[in-house]
């Protein structure tokens, strides 16, 4: 299991490192905004930057009702964003969206279930999927992605989705790894979780992957690790 520090810190320190890390995410967003101009480049910047605080806080240990107080918050903020521009690096760019809201939504989600059973390894799967598999994916469709499809009006790319498929694969095996060694499993289990991952990025409407995503991949590889362990036993 990782951890950052051999054993547990104060809780300011924890919440300090968090704030330091978002407050890092937000003025390399700004500086983009500013020298490039690129709204798109900005938003998935703070997409995947926001989505490895997950990690950072299991790493830290950081506890249960301070994780869901942060993450309520985000939830409260992302969604009067919707309607009032409190967030305009993260809203979508040239559609209007509940995106974000859902994402905050799946992260409280996933941590409230598998922080409170002591695995949140899981929660951290989920969210660095969403955050680097769509955020990526999204880059790479946008710059190299040349053989276009369609599924209910979302607008993807071959190029996009193979992205998503390799950096969600790679994204579970390596938490897998840290929480778990070794084993087989750790590289066979992140192949059905990347294919359904990048199955419901092309297929989820309406910003709804952020939904979609982060929670079948969590739970789906939490129930696959129960599996393969029952069987092994």
């Amino acid at each position: 299991m990782l951890y950052l520090f051999p054993s547990p810190i104060p809780l300011w320190l924890q919440i300090g490192a968090i704030a330091g890390w978002l407050g890092g995410v937000l003025l390399l967003a700004e500086i983009l905004r500013r020298w490039r101009g690129e709204s798109e480049l900005v938003r998935k910047v703070v997409h995947i930057g926001t989505g490895n605080i997950l990690f950072l806080a299991w790493g830290l240990r950081i506890p249960l009702w301070v994780c869901l107080i942060a993450c309520i918050s985000f939830s409260i903020i992302a969604y009067i964003s919707y309607y009032q521009p409190i967030l305009p690096m993260l809203n979508s760019v040239g559609r209007k969206t509940l995106g974000v809201f859902y994402y905050a939504v799946s992260i409280t989600c996933l941590v409230a279930w598998f922080w409170s059973i002591n695995l949140p390894e899981y929660a951290v799967v989920g969210v660095l999927v969403m955050a680097w598999g769509d955020g990526l994916a999204a880059l790479v469709g946008q710059r190299w992605g040349k053989h276009r499809y369609e599924f209910m009006n979302n607008k993807k790319s071959w190029e996009g989705s193979l992205a998503m498929l390799i950096i969600g694969y790679v994204v579970t095996a390596f938490v897998l790894a840290i929480a778990n060694g070794m084993s087989l499993s750790t590289w066979l289990i992140p192949l059905p979780v990347a294919i359904v991952a990048t199955t419901l990025e092309a297929i989820s409407p309406g910003g709804t992957d952020n939904l979609t995503v982060p929670l079948a991949s969590g739970f789906l590889c939490y129930g696959l690790v129960e599996i393969v362990g029952m069987l092994g036993s």
